[in-house]
């Protein structure tokens, strides 16, 4: 059986709002519409399922985000998840350049959880909680010069 990464999915408070976050960052939106229906209930497992969706591509192509705001059921705000939480939590981008990524995620009112880490000698990371307490992940690979 042949298996390949479709797209990570994350409901958010502000669907623009995230859209321009994400899209200051590098992504690019390739497909925006409205879901409902008897075949979107059916597929989330949500009766009455109502959604604005953006689904944004990083520049080469390999990953994609489909972002949703839900317009009902009303969406259900919980406490930011936490590093240490089971379940999913964060998306992971690696960057050109990480100061310049902080700047863009600081224009977004978005900083680090702690700082800037180096990972021996080999990555720059950090996390940052962004739009609807996304926690991002962005990583600089470092010269191994």
């Amino acid at each position: 059986m042949g298996i390949t990464m479709e797209n990570v999915g994350i409901a958010v408070r502000d669907l623009e709002e995230t859209i321009s976050f994400f899209s200051d960052l590098g992504l690019t939106v390739v497909g925006r519409d409205e879901i409902s229906g008897e075949w979107a209930d059916t597929a989330v497992g949500l009766d009455g399922n109502h959604a604005k969706i953006a689904l944004l591509q990083t520049p080469d192509g390999s990953g994609q985000l489909e972002l949703f705001e839900y317009v009902h059921p009303d969406a259900i705000q919980t406490l930011p998840t936490l590093p240490n939480e089971i379940g999913m939590h964060r998306v992971a981008f690696s960057v050109d350049n990480i100061d310049e990524a902080l700047e863009i995620a600081a224009q977004h009112g978005c900083r680090p959880l702690r700082g800037v880490a180096t990972y021996e000698d080999v990555y720059k990371l950090t996390y940052v909680r962004g739009p609807s307490g996304i926690i991002v992940m962005l990583a600089e690979k470092l010269s191994t010069d």
